[in-house]
């Protein structure tokens, strides 16, 4: 399947195979495979909670508008955006530095630029965080997409009360929730919605 034929497949399903799972090994390659999405300074600022059992997508789904793929869908993953991953006592940012191999010199000037980039006002932490969860985030989908698999992608969920639920740091955003699995059996796909093309996407702005 090439690229043309995964953004063509993809789609939001709505209605998963209850009976078919997904095996660890077919979500580790899954995951795997989006993770060689791009991030600001290779930082990855993203981590998954990944729920199978059937009391925690319950629990999910209760702070999820109640929508049956959180727990219907063999795994549903929670996307962690790492508003923290910039931060010099980061292990990201420390995997980060190792791997560039710079002099010692220069590692002030590395904590330097983060610091710039994503601590320039109070917003840039957050919205560094969630651009790159973003992007990760559609590469899981796509990857699902390649391998067969299934997903939707839900932003309909109580953020905060799914935070304290399942304890997960402030530190962290969570952009959206993924349901991965197989669609059920005699589940009519609707046709592709409308999207809009090159002449209404790309725009400019002249000044006054």
């Amino acid at each position: 399947m090439d690229y043309k034929d995964v953004a063509a497949r993809r789609r939001a399903v709505n209605f998963f195979d209850i009976d078919r799972d997904v095996p660890d090994s077919l979500l580790r390659e899954m995951v795997e495979l989006a993770a060689l999405a791009p991030s600001g300074f290779n930082l990855q600022p993203w981590n998954l909670m990944v729920l199978r059992k059937p009391e925690e997508k319950a629990r999910l789904q209760k702070l999820a508008w109640n929508q049956p793929k959180v727990s219907e869908a063999p795994v549903t993953l929670i996307v962690l955006a790492d508003k923290s991953a910039w931060q010099e006592d980061s292990p990201n940012w420390q995997a980060v530095w190792n791997d560039m191999k710079l002099p010692p010199e220069r590692r002030d000037w590395f904590a330097g630029a983060c610091k710039a980039l994503y601590a320039w006002c109070p917003a840039a932490s957050l919205a560094f965080a969630v651009k790159n969860a973003a992007f990760f985030a559609m590469a899981l989908m796509y990857s699902a997409t390649a391998l067969g698999l299934d997903s939707h992608p839900m932003d309909g969920f109580d953020h905060e009360a799914v935070r304290k639920e399942f304890s997960i740091p402030n530190t962290y955003w969570i952009p959206l929730l993924l349901a991965v699995g197989y669609l059920r059996p005699g589940t009519q796909i609707a046709p592709a919605k409308r999207r809009r093309g090159y002449d209404e996407i790309v725009t400019r702005f002249e000044r006054d």
